[in-house]
């Protein structure tokens, strides 16, 4: 009987292969095993069957076939022809979706057989790596060493490279870890990988540390593993940490070549310090560097981001000059700069120039005009521009219609942003993340609460949501609403789905809080982020501030600035105005100018919230020859020229030292920080109502109004006070009629005034039920409501009703301040209920009510107290 495998074999090792047609054979999985084996040691021979074997019409290699066919030519040195099998087998693995594990032990199992060298194992790593299969090459360098081969430096390098670019750094340290612990020494290409891996995953400071331990390893780290350190710092904006890696280069004598100081110019100019840039672009030059497109773009682009246009442009021509040519991220640049500038028929131009020549825009060239459109509200000329888009072959994609969204409702067009969405809908896009928190916020800026809960409910039938920034946005409008039931529900689902809790989360929650009046949980939150080295942010110690004036706990103030000063924290401008509006909220001119002035030493210029903070807290305190001073200051300076010729109605008489002092450091050198808005205008119309003058704020009103001024909330809401306070509470109810016909809805801060009103006309019961109707209107008391309404409930001897306000409060997660305690500790002292008055004070204490504590003492500790 002839052997055929071995006839077969006999005739391929002769090179006589035109004898094999005349044997009459099938080729098969099987015969190709018994053929591959009888010429192990003949690659030539091996090799030819194999590709005649791939060219039968009805026949092709299995993956064992490969397999000993790459230890065959790997054997024999022949590694050309062994990448080309190579590229085969993965081919095949990746169509016949073949796991990575069953070719494994096949290699291990031809190696045994054959022992032949191990040369095989490493080269298919290298050619998963080389394919980007990243899982199939990581299953092979964690078992190699238990096959008993280690992976050459340069395999190890590729997968670490693979995986970086893969955003996989994570296992890519992991991998070089593992590297050191099998005895794969690294070089100064794994050593710039790794740093490039940590940098990449925002451990900035591991990556240092990393490269400062190089000296023990005996490795010298070069340019490139350095170039990747500036550029992680320079991604965090932090400079000093660049500069400590410059510091290190000159200490290791390591010279900075083009792409170093790209970095260091990007760096800077994103930090907004442009002349360090222009040293650093200036030092190229002197040391004759050969700039490219790349340099120059970097600086054009700091430029632009700083709003420095005609710099901008003039590196864009000495560019040009240099014989370079503009490109794409020039361009979208310039674009840039002049649309935060306001100068959109200068962008509209550079997107003309790039129609028209060679350079065609792209979604962020468009994106980026459509953005400069709508936040100067012309949203007419925005849609004109997206149906261009489409003509020139750019479609509007989700961050287009985003843009488009925001835009409707930051100028109030939340209907107009509905439709679009619906229209959005309908031609089949998804909407995202973004589009679904845009039009969230918009309809909780506007007030809409149900329609906000019917658009997150839209969300959360589309699948479990796992958006932060979707929880967090729901959230914010809730905490602003004063809704925090809601949003603890909210907070319990966002814990449910597995949605992480970050920062700004438990930001939005601790303003909410503090909003609500109950600094105790805020605290609370504040605790956990501490014990969690969540790291402390401005913005959340400036809620604090504002949560412990609204719960009178002023006396916690100087404590929590220290704590502010301990962190490294630095006041802003918000902090300053928190701590002005809460100190003239206390009365206590004295802190409040204090904050001022050392703003003002600081170099921080005031602008229109503190100068608004400024006359509304003068006003309320009684002292509007100062507000008026510093109005007046602001009409002189032609800061709010249309003031100019109410002015008439601002007359003071008397000079106040404190408000003078402020008043003169309202200069030129301020002038471009404070731009006049509503809120200005409505506190100076509020001054006018503080003293009474309500025909002349009405005469202010309707001369604003020929000027574009348009009366809001809170323009009605101070006449309405006005009206109320004055005693005449038909007129505050005829006005609250007047804004609903204006479209306007009347908010807490409005039904608080009529609520007042009422009570100090002596009309409790109107102003309960006015109370009791506050839900359907969609508005939710806040402390400001019980405490008017539990107070007169006392002055009206109606205990229990207060009691009843008392335990609602509370249930709606409203803490009590002492305002609130008073009423019940005056009618128990008129009692001479000791136990309970004793009991309350307690109560008090535990929920940190300690201000002004000696006023609610029994008579005879106060008695003592006094002697």
């Amino acid at each position: 009987m002839v052997n055929l495998p071995a006839q077969i074999s006999r005739l391929l090792i002769l090179r006589r292969f035109d004898a094999l047609k005349t044997l009459d054979f099938t080729f098969s999985d099987h015969l190709m095993d018994l053929v591959l084996k009888n010429l192990k040691g003949h690659p030539i021979s091996a090799l030819h069957f194999f590709n005649l074997a791939s060219k039968q019409n009805y026949f092709r290699p299995y993956f064992k076939s490969y397999v000993k066919l790459l230890h065959i030519l790997s054997n024999a040195r022949m590694f050309d022809e062994t990448r080309l099998c190579l590229r085969g087998l993965v081919d095949l693995s990746e169509s016949g979706d073949l796991p990575v594990s069953l070719i494994c032990d096949e290699l291990v199992t031809v190696y045994r057989e054959f022992k032949f060298s191990g040369t095989v194992f490493d080269m298919v790593l290298k050619a998963y790596v080389e394919k980007g299969l990243c899982k199939n090459a990581l299953y092979m360098f964690d078992n190699m060493p238990k096959w008993g081969r280690l992976p050459s430096l340069r395999s190890c390098n590729g997968l670490l490279s693979c995986l970086v670019r893969g955003k996989d750094f994570h296992t890519a340290i992991c991998v070089y870890d593992q590297m050191m612990r099998i005895g794969v020494a690294p070089d100064v290409y794994t050593c710039a990988i790794v740093v490039d891996a940590y940098c990449k995953d925002g451990r900035v400071v591991k990556a240092m540390e990393f490269v400062e331990g190089l000296d023990k390893m005996g490795i010298d780290l070069n340019v490139v593993g350095y170039n990747n350190l500036i550029n992680g710092f320079v991604e965090k904006g932090d400079m000093e940490g660049v500069d400590k890696v410059l510091g290190l280069m000159s200490q290791r004598r390591i010279v900075k070549n083009i792409i170093t100081c790209t970095m260091l110019i990007k760096g800077y100019s994103r930090t907004g310090k442009m002349d360090r840039a222009c040293e650093v672009f200036k030092g190229m030059k002197e040391n004759m560097m050969v700039l490219d497109e790349k340099v120059y773009g970097v600086l054009i682009d700091g430029y632009c981001r700083d709003g420095n246009m005609d710099d901008a442009v003039r590196i864009k021509n000495e560019m040009l000059r240099s014989g370079l040519g503009t490109n794409l991220f020039v361009l979208n640049s310039l674009i840039n700069g002049y649309c935060k500038n306001g100068l959109l028929f200068e962008a509209e131009e550079v997107i003309m120039t790039m129609v028209e020549g060679n350079l065609k825009p792209d979604n962020y060239s468009y994106n980026t005009l459509l953005d400069g459109y709508c936040k100067r509200g012309l949203i007419d000329d925005a849609l004109k521009l997206c149906r261009k888009m489409a003509g020139n072959g750019v479609y509007p994609a989700n961050i287009s219609y985003n843009i488009l969204l925001k835009g409707l409702c930051d100028y109030g067009d939340v209907e107009d942003a509905l439709s679009l969405w619906q229209l959005i809908l309908k031609r089949g896009f998804i909407p995202d993340e973004i589009g679904f928190s845009t039009i969230v916020h918009g309809l909780f800026r506007k007030g809409d609460f149900d329609k906000a809960l019917m658009m997150w409910k839209q969300a959360l039938a589309k699948g479990p949501t796992k958006s932060t920034i979707l929880f967090n946005t729901m959230l914010s409008g809730l905490c602003k609403m004063g809704k925090m039931i809601e949003a603890e529900q909210i907070l319990e689902k966002m814990k449910e789905t597995g949605c992480s809790i970050d920062e700004v989360t438990n930001r939005i929650l601790i303003d909410g809080y503090c909003r609500a009046g109950d600094v105790k949980r805020a605290f609370e939150i504040k605790e956990i982020m501490d014990m969690e080295g969540v790291p402390a942010s401005i913005e959340m110690y400036n809620s604090l501030i504002s949560g412990l004036f609204r719960a009178d706990k002023s006396k916690e103030i100087s404590k929590l600035l220290s704590e502010f000063h301990a962190k490294g924290l630095s006041p802003n401008i918000i902090t300053y105005g928190a701590l002005m509006s809460g100190w003239f909220k206390e009365g206590n001119l004295k802190k409040a100018f204090h904050a001022y002035f050392e703003m003002r030493g600081k170099g921080i210029a005031p602008n229109v919230h503190i100068c608004t903070i400024i006359i509304s807290g003068l006003n309320k305190l009684g002292r509007t020859d100062g507000a008026n001073m510093l109005l007046q200051k602001m009409v002189d300076l032609d800061v709010v020229p249309n003031l100019k010729q109410f002015y008439e109605f601002f007359k003071f008489d008397k000079i106040q030292t404190e408000a003078q002092k402020i008043a003169n450091t309202v200069d030129e050198s301020v002038k471009g920080n404070i731009i006049p808005n509503s809120i200005l205008y409505n506190v100076a119309i509020a001054g006018l109502c503080k003293c009474g003058k309500t025909n002349d704020a009405r005469k202010v009103i309707s001369g604003l109004s020929q000027r574009g001024f348009v009366p809001d909330e809170f323009t009605y809401s101070a006449l309405i006070h006005s009206a109320a306070t004055s005693g005449d509470v038909n007129e505050a109810f005829m006005l609250r009629d007047e804004m609903t016909e204006k479209g306007l809805s009347p908010n807490i801060v409005t039904y608080n005034a009529l609520i007042d009103g009422l009570c100090k006309s002596g009309n409790l019961d109107r102003a309960l039920r006015l109370f009791h109707k506050l839900q359907s209107k969609g508005l939710v008391p806040n402390l400001i409501t019980y405490n008017t309404l539990i107070n007169e409930c006392f002055k009206s001897s109606s205990k229990s009703e207060a009691l009843q306000l008392m335990g609602r409060m509370t249930k709606e997660g409203i803490a009590p301040s002492v305002k609130t305690y008073s009423g019940f500790l005056s009618s128990l002292l008129q009692q001479g209920n000791v136990d309970e008055y004793t009991k309350l004070l307690d109560e008090m204490r535990k929920a940190g009510l300690e201000t002004d504590f000696t006023r609610y003492r029994k008579p005879f500790e106060v008695e003592a107290v006094a002697l």
